[in-house]
């Protein structure tokens, strides 16, 4: 963190609830955190298939409830951001509302990042339809994810709003940026949940990127760039 913080970022990262490390991130983390004045607090949860839903949901849930606890005396700020990618964007807005449905926490994270994430695990029809053109998501590699993360469950129990936050209440949510490119599996997840966020009432930055597959801001692409420069900027000054 820079030796002065104006904020917190608890970030979760992707890897389809199954793969990845808190640590997995950390050069470009640390960048973040250098330009936007940001102490960045990355989640170490527990991965599918040894730990299955709801197990990850509960350590994002917990960290982030040590943050609103703790961020004031550990890092001299209580502004608090929130994040991810792919099944980091799912677990962020899960715990989002976690905070609110179960401790009556509001208002207290003031914004959430999203990219490119999957909030309806009973398949939204991008997903359906994608195939099996080989990027980095698929049809088949986005519904293998599913069956690791929520063993057993039907689609109709993947509807649930415990885990798939497109069917949720989402009032009393903070303002959100929701990121997607067009080439994605999850590109209906992104709209969809975007359309619904601003509806109950909070502010929503939609970015499209055109062309980019899932996962693209993990590439050295000159969208990357331009992404991570917005990312910045959002959580600069949300």
């Amino acid at each position: 963190m820079p030796d002065h913080a104006d904020g917190v970022y608890l970030h979760i990262h992707g890897g389809g609830w199954a793969f990845g490390s808190a640590d997995g991130q950390d050069e470009r983390l640390w960048r973040l955190a250098e330009q936007a004045r940001l102490a960045v607090v990355s989640v170490e949860y527990r991965l599918a298939p040894e730990h299955p839903f709801p197990a990850g949901p509960d350590d994002c849930e917990a960290a982030a409830r040590w943050l609103v606890k703790h961020a004031a005396a550990e890092f001299g700020t209580e502004r608090l951001l929130i994040g991810g990618e792919s099944a980091g964007a799912h677990l962020s807005v899960m715990t989002l509302l976690r905070l609110r449905d179960r401790h009556g926490i509001t208002g207290a994270f003031r914004a959430a990042h999203l990219l490119f994430g999957p909030y309806d695990l009973s398949m939204t029809p991008s997903q359906r339809s994608f195939g099996p053109r080989q990027l980095l998501s698929n049809t088949a590699a986005i519904r293998g994810s599913y069956e690791l993360f929520t063993p057993g469950m039907g689609q109709e129990q993947r509807r649930a709003p415990e885990v798939s936050p497109l069917f949720a209440n989402l009032t009393g949510l903070p303002p959100a940026r929701i990121v997607v490119g067009t080439e994605d599996p999850l590109l209906d997840d992104s709209l969809f949940l975007a359309q619904r966020w601003q509806a109950a009432g909070a502010p929503v930055q939609l970015g499209v990127v055109a062309g980019a597959m899932h996962g693209f801001t993990l590439f050295p692409l000159t969208i990357t760039e331009r992404e991570l420069r917005r990312e910045r900027d959002f959580l600069a000054t949300a």
